[in-house]
């Protein structure tokens, strides 16, 4: 692994990758050596095939991160701000390692925490546990921990540092707590701090934006439960804080266990109810159907009726798992525990051709061997075979309906959103081909299918969607526009997506009328565009600005 040298900057790092990837272009051997050894995409593949993978920038700056022990840019670029820091005064830097052991809903933000670079900016300064006992807290510093308590046992249930937090929420939020070597120092520390009478139920208000530490959302409080549950989805620290009295019903805790179906178990077992927190709805979000079957087999109704737009949309949590294409498992998991086959959306489609509709046989047979099936007229034959891809079909069939798909309504017109928010990539272009309304919104959070494409950094879609007159312009449920998209997806990076190329994607909305981008000189890292000061990932503004590798 290579040492970072100690006054490393950021415009270095953006010069190595550069420089890296022109090597790779021109088919330089060590090049390709370096991203076969350190790009997961690339690695144990010849020298041919990394070569025809068509790398880019992004992939250039993962490597070179990679290659210095970070697992993503952001968070070797995180660390070297940490590092301009920590050549300051200990209180400074205290605060700023906060802000990167704790999320957004702690801190106030909207930055992510990054807990390896807390830890490394640890082993750089490790007098910082001394200095600070809330930084001891999150790092689960016992020693630090005890001393406080000792020279103050009434701290143990008081509120304070810079980020006005009880202690036990200070050691249960900390996402530290997702890095093998803290995890079990922070639960000493939990330990430590219930043994010395801390409230198993110390909360505090969600300070995520819109909220700020200054005026924390009071209504939606984040209990230390939620932070060892929802957080760090510890079960052996969830297990403490409810053997010492936490309540398992904070509407919280539960919803956001279901990543880790043993802590869902441990939350269940000790007495957590399903009705009334929305997480059946939530596990439909799983690849994996074990979150549901264990909701299902402590008391989930399968036919509850949900809140929310999405169960306005969608109606009976069985529909939804058709509609966001869950599993057959899924399907079967409900099915088995009394969903109703026959269920019907909110606008009268039925189980059966909601599942063809979406293009899901599997599912579909799975509802006609529980007694649901039904003749489809020619409207749904037309939008299940666009959703199978089928272009014969769905061709021959508008030839006997020219209206198709004008005539159809929005509850199905929204389903070529849909299919660009899920990746269906193939049916969506058979739907644009053959006329459907290329800013029908739809999805999730109310978006055009242009927004989902680049959402999931899906640059071949964006590009065969605005060149069939989708414009960058069409809002979405969040109140912003395609850029809005871009710029959020492109600095968060979501989870759950294959190889995204966000800096493609702004190529292409250049390439079909964006308007003309520059610096904001008020505000280092943003750009002026369209009236609007707008901030997106390093690689995306190079893109914008027209200084990006190529």
């Amino acid at each position: 692994m290579k040492t970072l040298p100690p006054n490393a900057h950021s415009d270095h790092l953006k010069k190595q990758a550069k420089e890296l990837l022109r090597r790779y272009r021109e088919g330089d051997a060590h090049a390709v050596a370096r991203f076969i050894g350190a790009l997961p995409a690339a690695a144990q593949r010849t020298h041919e095939e990394v070569i025809a993978l068509d790398l880019r920038l992004h992939d250039a700056q993962s490597c070179v991160a990679r290659e210095y022990g970070f697992v993503s840019w952001t968070e070797l670029n995180d660390h070297v701000d940490a590092q301009t820091v920590a050549r300051h005064a200990t209180s400074p830097l205290a605060r700023r390692w906060l802000d990167l052991a704790y999320g957004g809903d702690v801190t106030g933000r909207y930055d992510a925490a990054r807990p390896r670079v807390a830890a490394q900016l640890l082993r750089d300064r490790p007098e910082l546990l001394a200095a600070d006992v809330w930084v001891a807290c999150a790092a689960g510093h016992r020693e630090s921990v005890e001393r406080a308590l000792h020279a103050d046992p009434a701290w143990v249930n008081r509120a304070g540092g810079p980020l006005n937090l009880p202690p036990l929420v200070a050691v249960t939020h900390s996402r530290l707590g997702q890095l093998a070597g803290y995890a079990e120092r922070l639960r000493e520390c939990a330990r430590l701090l219930l043994d010395a009478g801390a409230d198993p139920n110390q909360r505090i208000g969600n300070r995520y934006p819109p909220a700020s530490l200054a005026q924390p959302d009071e209504a939606g409080p984040l209990p230390a439960l939620y932070g060892a549950a929802g957080v760090n989805r510890d079960p052996q620290l969830t297990a403490m804080l409810l053997d010492a009295g936490a309540d398992p019903n904070d509407n919280e805790s539960l919803y956001h266990s279901l990543e880790n179906p043993v802590v869902t178990r441990v939350l269940l077992e000790r007495g957590a109810r399903v009705s009334g927190t929305n997480a059946l709805r939530r596990a439909l979000d799983m690849a994996d159907a074990t979150a549901l079957e264990l909701l299902l087999a402590h008391g989930g109704d399968p036919n509850e009726p949900g809140r929310g737009e999405v169960a306005k949309t969608w109606g009976a949590p069985l529909l939804r798992a058709i509609a966001v294409r869950c599993s057959v498992r899924h399907i079967a998991a409900l099915l088995a525990a009394g969903a109703d086959p026959m269920a019907k959306t909110p606008d009268g489609v039925s189980a059966w051709r909601l599942a063809m509709q979406t293009g899901q046989v599997d599912v579909a047979e799975a509802l006609r061997a529980a007694g649901a099936a039904e003749a489809l007229d020619a409207e749904d034959a037309f939008v299940a075979a666009c959703a199978r891809a089928d272009v014969v079909a769905a061709r021959a069939l508008q030839a006997a309906r020219p209206d198709l798909p004008g005539a159809l309504p929005h509850a199905r017109l929204r389903l070529l959103p849909d299919a660009a928010a899920w990746g269906s990539t193939d049916a969506v272009k058979v739907m644009v081909e053959l006329g459907w309304p290329v800013e029908a919104r739809g999805g999730d959070w109310d978006a055009s299918a242009l927004n989902h494409a680049v959402f999931r950094g899906d640059a071949a879609l964006s590009a065969f969607l605005l060149a069939h007159g989708a414009t960058w312009r069409a809002l979405q449920g969040f109140g912003s526009d395609v850029l809005g998209t871009l710029s959020w997806a492109s600095i968060n990076e979501p989870d759950g997506v294959e190889r995204p190329d966000w800096k493609a994607c702004a190529e292409a909305l250049l390439a079909h009328g964006l308007p003309a981008v520059e610096r904001d000189p008020a505000q280092t890292g943003c750009v002026r565009i369209d009236g609007r000061t707008m901030r997106f990932s390093d690689e995306v503004t190079d893109v914008l600005l027209g200084t990006g590798a190529a």
